[in-house]
């Protein structure tokens, strides 16, 4: 037993890794959420607009965006980071690190986030749509001071739920050189065999998840006035 906690006090990982791994897994999170958040939510509401209980339905044209959605949700996680390799290497000149493996968490989280924003918009009752309509409101005045607003507690749990998955998608990244929790844990836990490393990592990236679904939680609830 004594010997057992000297390795751990005196192990470098510990030491001198842990900390960084730490910060790779929430830069790679805020930032993938930052442009998953860019891109995906005015996927969404144009999902949502084109779509047949939207403000402008387009059905060929919604068949066709539900269509590209719906593929960039269906292709597994790993097989899309070395499927888009050249276009990582493109956006950031390398295909190894945190900052590389924000571009296919991206790619990934866009069409994810975008069918929950659509989602929490149909929501939103149509009653208040019409009522604000019939004042002479323009769409974009609809969109934004009703949809979105009505939206908001719902987007917000969606958001939670993607950065959610996203942190279980960083472990994975870890897995073919893109840094976090999930490399350290690899690197060490599994193929050094240092089960203390890896049980470390594993608590690490429970307690963060548990820390974004509290916060997102108490941010819906906040924002839900019904």
């Amino acid at each position: 037993m004594l010997l057992a906690e000297e390795r751990w006090l005196n192990n470098p990982v510990v030491e001198n890794q842990l900390l960084e791994a730490v910060l790779e897994t929430l830069y790679m999170t805020l930032a993938t959420g930052f442009f998953t958040v860019l891109f995906g939510l005015p996927l969404g509401v144009l999902l949502h607009n084109l779509g047949p209980k939207g403000l402008n339905p387009m059905s060929p044209l919604y068949r066709a965006l539900s269509l590209v959605v719906d593929f960039g949700r269906a292709v597994p996680f790993i097989v899309l980071m070395l499927w888009i390799i050249p276009f990582t290497r493109l956006i950031v000149g390398t295909a190894i690190g945190w900052e590389a493996a924000v571009v296919p968490l991206t790619v990934g989280a866009i069409p994810f986030f975008a069918r929950m924003v659509e989602n929490s918009l149909r929501e939103v009752s149509w009653g208040k749509v019409e009522a604000v309509r019939m004042m002479g409101a323009s769409d974009l005045h609809v969109t934004w001071n009703v949809l979105l607003r009505e939206g908001l507690p719902g987007i917000i749990g969606g958001l939670t739920i993607t950065l959610v998955t996203l942190i279980s998608f960083t472990a994975m990244a870890g897995a073919v050189g893109g840094g976090g929790l999930g490399q350290l844990a690899i690197n060490y836990g599994y193929n050094r065999y240092q089960a203390d490393v890896m049980l470390i990592c594993v608590i690490l990236l429970v307690v963060i998840v548990t820390a974004v679904q509290y916060t997102g939680n108490f941010i819906a609830r906040r924002l839900d006035h019904r």
